[in-house]
């Protein structure tokens, strides 16, 4: 172990205290020296024990030098943290730069938020358009029923755009609605629909159909019957009617039930069975039951009923109800047009 007065004499410090200086005594006592190490704050422990007295002295590195490692060390982290932000890490764990959207990409969001703005206003426009239209038709319509026939008419227009069909001046689908018509004071409900019904009611429609739907009441009040005085009944698909002849001077009545037919401008009753009232035995009522079931059908005209050039399609008949199907091509929706009937041959 060296002795503190021969570290004097020779000027020198051992490599082994570092940047300690030699610390002077009144007198020359040896003093030892004991490296400790670090102390883990990044300051080194010196102790130096003096021979004489054996009290140690201890002697610190300053901390000036450990902060500014310390501080060394955190830039470095901060510096090699900070290109990281701008880095996510890919499925397969390898940084990669963040995607940022482009120009274009920003350019054609934009262009599809101005597209879908302008597609609401016209859809919007539409629907108002739409509802203007089918006021306007219904008007029109209304205003020019024939004589004699009353009440309100709902229009419904079908087809994309509205808009687009009225600038090309005909209406692909139009349907009308009127559940609580009066023809003559006979209450009746009638449903149209019109295929290709021109923006201008002075034009012809391309096609139209219509279904009328009236009780026996309606029935018996808008038709009459040659030979028929009790009206008709309606059954499940037939229709019933009575009738009288007189044979040998006696009246004799008969009930008959018959299948209704649609032969254009008329109904067509065929005879499907026959009853006879009361009579004597000593008539023969056969050769009446014969007659009337042999016989050419009642026929029953409607078509000085309907508008010109309209025909009956078919009829369907049910328990105090009958639904009449009519059609026509090219019929013309004015008034004049509607006021002219039909005529029975």
């Amino acid at each position: 172990m060296a002795k503190h007065g021969d570290e004097h004499d020779a000027g020198e410090t051992p490599e082994s205290t570092g940047p300690v200086e030699p610390v002077e005594t009144d007198e020359a006592q040896p003093t030892e020296v004991i490296e400790t190490g670090d102390d883990g704050a990044g300051a080194t422990l010196v102790i130096e024990t003096d021979a004489a007295d054996e009290q140690p002295t201890e002697v610190f590195e300053p901390y000036a030098a450990a902060g500014a490692a310390a501080g060394a060390s955190a830039s470095a982290a901060a510096g090699a943290a900070a290109p990281e932000a701008d880095l996510t890490e890919a499925g397969d764990g390898e940084p990669r730069p963040r995607r940022r959207l482009g120009r274009a990409a920003r350019i054609w969001i934009v262009v599809g938020v101005v597209l879908a703005v302008v597609v609401a206003l016209v859809v919007v426009a539409d629907i108002v358009a739409r509802g203007i239209a089918e006021d306007r038709v219904a008007e029109e319509i209304e205003a020019n029923l024939p004589d004699g026939v009353d009440g309100d008419v709902n229009v419904t227009i079908g087809g994309f755009s509205v808009i687009a069909q009225y600038l090309s001046g005909t209406m692909q689908h139009v349907e009308l609605d009127a559940p609580e018509l009066t023809v003559e004071g006979a209450p009746v409900a009638v449903s149209v629909v019109a295929e290709g019904m021109p923006v201008d009611l002075a034009s012809p429609v391309d096609r139209l159909t219509a279904t009328i739907t009236a009780d026996a009441d309606s029935i018996n009040q808008l038709i009459t019957v040659a030979g028929v005085e009790t009206g008709l009944t309606l059954g499940d698909g037939t229709v019933g009617y009575e009738g009288r002849i007189e044979i040998f001077g006696l009246p004799i009545t008969y009930q008959v039930t018959a299948t209704p037919v649609a032969a254009g401008d008329s109904v067509l009753l065929e005879p499907e069975g026959v009853e006879v009232g009361a009579v004597g035995a000593s008539i023969d009522v056969s050769g009446i039951i014969e007659r009337l079931l042999g016989g050419d059908p009642l026929e029953i005209c409607i078509a000085d009923r309907l508008p010109e050039g309209v025909e009956l399609e078919s009829i369907a008949v049910a328990p105090g109800a009958a639904a009449i199907r009519l059609q026509a091509d090219g019929l013309v929706l004015d008034a004049s047009s509607l006021e002219q009937k039909g005529a029975c041959g």
